[in-house]
């Protein structure tokens, strides 16, 4: 069985990637929200990404062709802007420390 036949792994990134859109959308309103519901949109972003660097972990780790083919295109797609994967996820996570900071300030 191939890596995208998994019932579950197609789940699972049917999933990260309704989450994803719906936290984007609901991130247009960021400026908007008390400070809580800040923190709750920064707790909800740093799950959703968690998820999703394990769900990449597991195409890296995957010896199907189709997972392996998955990672070198996100990896050329990134290479793009001059990034890596693994520099996403620290630029992610950066930006998600500064959002807290900033929480913390007001």
């Amino acid at each position: 069985m191939g890596f995208f036949d998994s019932e579950i792994v197609q789940q699972e990134a049917r999933q990260l990637f309704e989450d994803y859109q719906s936290l984007m959308q609901l991130g247009s309103s960021y400026g908007k929200f008390d400070r809580e519901g800040k923190k709750i949109y920064i707790d909800q972003m740093e799950s959703m990404m968690e998820r999703y660097r394990i769900f990449m972990k597991r195409f890296e780790l995957s010896e199907d062709f189709t997972a392996q083919m998955t990672v070198e295109q996100l990896k050329t797609h990134l290479g793009q802007f001059g990034i890596t994967p693994q520099q996403m996820f620290d630029q992610m996570h950066a930006t998600l420390e500064r959002m807290k900071a900033e929480l913390e300030k007001s």
